[in-house]
């Protein structure tokens, strides 16, 4: 029994049921659901059973509640001891996230280390989400979460994981019916992006730029729930990591989500860093700190 596997249930009975531990831990349905598995066969019975659409916890269930929650806070409280005994930084990381979806998992992620390193100020410079790369190398940002990779010799890629991309429409729109949609596909539709300029979009650099297709109509957007009102009203089509499009789906049972490609639209998540810098210790615990914390993002 590992320590996820604790987490896991513990969020499943204190948030009251699969859904919401979806949001607070930020797993997908179907990494959650093989994390599940995974720990009732490695205990050798069902802590929970379904009830009227409600899990239950079964008698050993509880047992294993019940020391979960001992063990995580006992780990908590042993780790900010130590952290406060050994690690008394303090200063600040600048970082930012090119895809502005990716906010939705880091910001837990930098409150989790806050707790944790409290004298280290950890800024979002969203403002240079547009050429991140190049504010690193400028020493504007410490941190640059990109997909675009550039060769540079004083920049180093640390992987993070694997991300697909997909396309949102509405249940009722022609595209919803294709199991996965080609280039020509977007030719007579309008895209919903979150911001310009163009080639910093997912899709269209590595999908469409390609085959020379645009467009009908490129709409730029900032605000997702607004992206995600005007695909529901058949208004426009837009794409997301797929992770998040599973979140939003079971919000809106009205959308749907396809596949972009016959074998999907996947690209890789990078934490990029100056290379050959010495930085302080807090600033490398942090990246190991988002490398453990984002290895079962995505599944």
């Amino acid at each position: 029994m590992e320590i996820r596997h604790l987490k896991l249930i513990k969020a499943i009975v204190e948030e009251g049921g699969i859904t919401k531990a979806i949001n607070k831990l930020h797993l997908t349905q179907s990494a959650l659901s093989h994390q599940l598995k995974e720990a009732e066969q490695k205990l050798g019975t069902d802590i929970f059973i379904r009830s009227n659409k409600k899990l239950i916890l079964t008698e050993a269930g509880e047992k294993l509640y019940k020391t979960a929650n001992e063990i995580l806070d006992k780990l908590y409280n042993t780790q900010n001891e130590i952290n406060s005994l050994i690690h008394g930084d303090t200063g600040t990381i600048n970082l930012c996230s090119e895809c502005f979806s990716g906010y939705h998992w880091l910001a837990p992620v930098l409150k989790k280390f806050n707790n944790s390193y409290p004298k280290v100020d950890l800024n979002i410079a969203i403002h240079a989400a547009n050429n991140a790369l190049e504010s690193l190398l400028d020493h504007t940002l410490d941190i640059a979460l990109t997909s675009d990779l550039i060769e540079n010799k004083n920049l180093e890629y640390i992987e993070l994981f694997e991300n697909e991309t997909v396309l949102l429409v509405s249940e009722n729109h022609h595209l919803a019916s294709k199991e996965y949609v080609l280039p020509e596909d977007f030719q007579d539709e309008n895209l919903i992006v979150h911001s310009l300029p163009l080639e910093k979009v997912t899709v269209y650099n590595l999908f469409l730029k390609p085959q020379n297709i645009v467009p009908k109509k490129i709409m730029p957007i900032p605000l997702t729930e607004a992206s995600l009102s005007m695909v529901k009203a058949e208004m426009g089509i837009m794409t997301m990591p797929k992770w998040s499009a599973e979140q939003h789906l079971l919000a809106n049972p009205t959308l749907k989500a396809i596949k972009i490609g016959e074998n999907g639209l996947k690209r890789i998540q990078y934490i990029s860093i100056l290379k050959d810098t010495k930085n302080p210790d807090y600033f490398n615990k942090f990246i190991e700190y988002l490398k453990l914390e984002l290895c079962d993002l995505v599944d």
